[in-house]
């Protein structure tokens, strides 16, 4: 093969990955508009877990999550995930600078205990237009996504969205399917102590179960509630128009 020839399937592939690239993108960018407004039918980490299951050979596995507006979903539930995740998250423009900082020197000092920063707003990025798993890419992208999130949507659609593709467990995304699959209820009459029992295994709902809670589990529970009070209650919401 000469270098003529090289050179024809170089520019071909790079061709191709830029395309592939502005595909992708134009992708992002139509999701976060559409998403603005439209109920949110399946995220890019409910595909990965769906294919995942396939790939292993667990056919019985559905990746499935049920829509739910925000007037159907208790307050207790908004205000623990926040109470547990993401206490600045009315405030912040999408990442939190001083808990990123915080992390960055607890990690420095536990390489084999490392801590998240992640808001609301990132995990949102990331659960529905990436993939799991930690890389430096990953985190470069969902810098990208969660900044576009964070001038489209506004506060309140933000948090339904998380609210409506975040896992709590094998196969359960959402909070009305955790709601019918845990308490046999749908979410708009979650009490505040089964909403902080999902809050707590957040995020990692694989290590943590919410129908078999650990003492870790139980006494995050407690903490959140703590938290809960000390945001404010409903008044917290209200104040932020999240509710």
């Amino acid at each position: 093969m000469n270098n003529k020839n090289i050179k024809v399937i170089i520019s071909r592939f790079l061709r191709i990955l830029r395309l592939g690239l502005m595909t992708i993108l134009g992708i992002w960018i139509a999701g976060i508009l559409l998403f603005s407004f439209l109920p949110v039918p399946f995220s890019a980490v409910m595909v990965e877990r769906q294919i995942g299951a396939w790939l292993s050979g667990d056919f019985s596995y559905v990746a499935h999550s049920d829509w739910v507006s925000m007037d159907d979903i208790a307050p207790a539930m908004a205000l623990a995930v926040m109470a547990a995740e993401d206490q600045k998250f009315p405030e912040h423009w999408g990442f939190d600078v001083e808990a990123i900082q915080s992390a960055l020197s607890h990690n420095e000092r536990n390489e084999h205990r490392i801590r998240g920063a992640s808001t609301l707003s990132q995990q949102t990025a990331k659960n529905l237009f990436l993939w799991d798993g930690r890389s430096w890419l990953r985190k470069g992208l969902e810098a990208g996504l969660t900044a576009g999130i964070e001038v489209v949507w506004t506060k309140r659609r933000i948090l339904t969205v998380y609210l409506n593709i975040v896992e709590f467990g094998d196969g359960v995304f959402g909070v009305e399917q955790a709601a019918q699959h845990f308490f046999h209820k749908p979410a708009s009459r979650l009490t505040r102590s089964e909403a902080t029992l999902l809050a707590a295994v957040l995020p990692n709902p694989h290590q943590f179960k919410v129908n078999a809670p650990s003492g870790y589990v139980l006494r995050r529970q407690q903490w959140i509630l703590r938290q809960m009070s000390q945001l404010g209650g409903d008044d917290f919401l209200q104040q932020h128009g999240l509710k």
